[in-house]
């Protein structure tokens, strides 16, 4: 009996024993796999280029960190992408690991602060302060960076990218069709009564030869700030950022949509729609709809555009008639829209779900993108496929600095990059020392053409502005904030609309546009931003 006993027992012991390695080899594959590497899941979007199981940087990672990546991927579509981040986080489902592409699916400042303050995503500032050096200096050496990056309980959730694109700090450019100027012996408008002389010659003169009266003077849409007609004609008048519509001086935040100055601007650009010098679909038609009146193929139709550069409203071989012009000296000012390129939210972050190993693999991961060389290797490409070393001759698209590097424009996609989802440190000097092409009208040159257009917009913002890249609002005043931010911006676009139109009268209507801003809590509004100005200015 004792030894039935005794053998019933060892056989439990046996069974507990099995169970428990089960669990235990359970917990490892989780963690390891069979090649001892890391297992890690990654939230990433994958562009229609790329093959990211396949691509030579997810092979180089893993050997170079010792990581197992398990790709949980999503496409470049903005509205799908956001949509399946969003879906993983409220149903718990998430990866350990967040790669996002900074203008497809970023963690925006509130969903930060969200998901910070609830535990899903964890703080990396000790991870970046015992295991990511080149980070720590980065945040050091740049003020502005750390500003974006840390959120105002003093964590950093979530990084941006470093990346200083010098033509995305001014994107509103008025590009004006420069072959009709020379056709009618004109030349570039310096200022708004310049500008009307143009334009009217441009409807009225046949400047592309058809002998028919089709063409459009000046054009925009309605989708994107930088496409806007309203901020370039307005920034003679009172400066417009064309995000908060927000004013500092002193330091002092104000509203400049309510002010005298911003209907004078009104008036100025309701002018030039009265004489058919502004395209009505400016204020309505989407980006497809801009495209298309630039690369009209029977003939150049478009004289003037908004945008940020040629290819966002032409895609054809008309882009070349186009050149920027300087910011027009106004009767008050000559200024240009700022944007510093690098703005607050983050797309690498890690979630309570990642254990210790994973997370100081992905801090290191991240560190070595924050270098010159990782950065090329991860964002880039490799040497040879992708991009070469400079050769004698070549110019930087900056031509006061060193050259650096010469991408290559393979026919074939390398597969060799993460592409936007792994690009994080760009600074404005490696970015302007790259080679470009001099004859700027080639695909090769574009980047040099931005770069001198870019130049005559150059240091003609206002020296005081709202950092609306940089500002964080608490958690407390968020769901406030975004209701009238909504409500007040919209209302600002949709009544400069109907002014300029004459759908409402500068006359009648003004003083009631004035205090239906006050009702919508235009004061409260500035009241905030004057907070998040102030703890933007305060900060060590």
């Amino acid at each position: 009996m004792k030894w039935k006993g005794y053998h019933t027992w060892l056989i439990f012991l046996s069974l507990m024993l099995v169970l428990v390695a089960c669990n235990s080899d359970e917990e490892t594959s989780e963690e390891e796999n069979s090649d001892g590497a890391t297992n890690m899941s990654v939230f990433i979007a994958e562009n229609g280029e790329q093959e990211l199981e396949t691509n030579s940087f997810t092979k180089f990672a893993e050997e170079e960190f010792d990581i197992k990546f398990d790709l949980q991927k999503t496409g470049y579509d903005s509205t799908a992408a956001k949509e399946k981040r969003q879906i993983s986080l409220a149903s718990g489902d998430y990866p350990e690991v967040f790669f996002l592409v900074d203008w497809v699916d970023k963690f925006s400042p509130s969903e930060v602060l969200k998901y910070g303050e609830q535990g899903a995503l964890i703080p990396l500032n000790d991870l970046i302060e015992e295991h990511a050096p080149n980070i720590s200096k980065v945040l050091e050496e740049r003020e502005d960076f750390r500003k974006i990056a840390t959120s105002p309980d003093g964590n950093i959730y979530s990084m941006p990218g470093l990346e200083e694109c010098f033509h995305c700090t001014w994107p509103n450019k008025l590009w004006l069709n420069t072959e009709w100027l020379n056709e009618l012996g004109l030349e570039a408008p310096k200022t708004h009564e310049e500008l009307i002389e143009v334009l009217t010659a441009f409807k009225e003169q046949d400047p592309n030869g058809n002998g028919e009266q089709d063409e459009i003077p000046l054009s925009g849409s309605a989708a994107s700030p930088n496409h806007s007609v309203i901020p370039i004609l307005m920034n003679g008048f009172i400066y417009d950022d064309a995000q908060t519509r927000l004013l500092v001086n002193d330091g002092e935040v104000s509203f400049a949509a309510n002010k005298p100055e911003w209907k004078e601007g009104l008036e100025y650009i309701r002018s030039l729609y009265e004489e058919g010098l502004i395209d009505p679909g400016a204020f309505t038609q989407n980006r497809d709809a801009f495209i298309q009146l630039g690369n009209n193929a029977d003939a150049l139709i478009l004289g003037a555009a908004a945008a940020q550069h040629p290819w966002e409203f032409i895609d054809n071989e008309n882009h070349p008639a186009f050149d920027a012009i300087e910011p027009l000296q106004g009767p008050n000012h000559q200024y240009a829209t700022y944007n510093y390129p690098v703005t607050n939210g983050g797309t690498f972050a890690i979630t309570n779900k990642a254990s210790e190993e994973v997370q100081i693999k992905a801090i290191k991961l991240l560190d070595y993108m924050f270098t010159i060389d990782g950065m090329i290797r991860a964002h880039i490409g490799v040497e040879g496929e992708d991009w070469v070393q400079p050769e004698e001759g070549d110019v930087a698209i900056n031509e006061e600095l060193e050259p650096n590097l010469k991408l290559l424009h393979p026919e074939e996609p390398t597969n060799n990059n993460w592409s936007a989802a792994a690009q994080y440190y760009q600074p404005g000097e490696f970015r302007d020392g790259q080679v470009q092409a001099e004859d700027i009208y080639t695909d090769e040159g574009f980047e040099r053409r931005l770069q001198e257009a870019t130049y005559l917009y150059e240091g003609k913002e206002p020296e005081e502005k709202f950092p609306f890249w940089a500002a964080w609002y608490p958690e407390e005043v968020q769901d406030e904030y975004s209701t009238l931010e909504t409500n007040i911006l919209d209302n600002v676009e949709q009544s400069a609309v109907r002014f300029i139109t004459g759908e409402l009268s500068l006359e009648d209507d003004w003083d009631e546009y004035v205090a239906g801003l006050e009702s919508l809590g235009v004061d409260r509004y500035v009241e905030i931003n004057q907070d998040a100005y102030d703890n933007y200015s305060n900060e060590d």
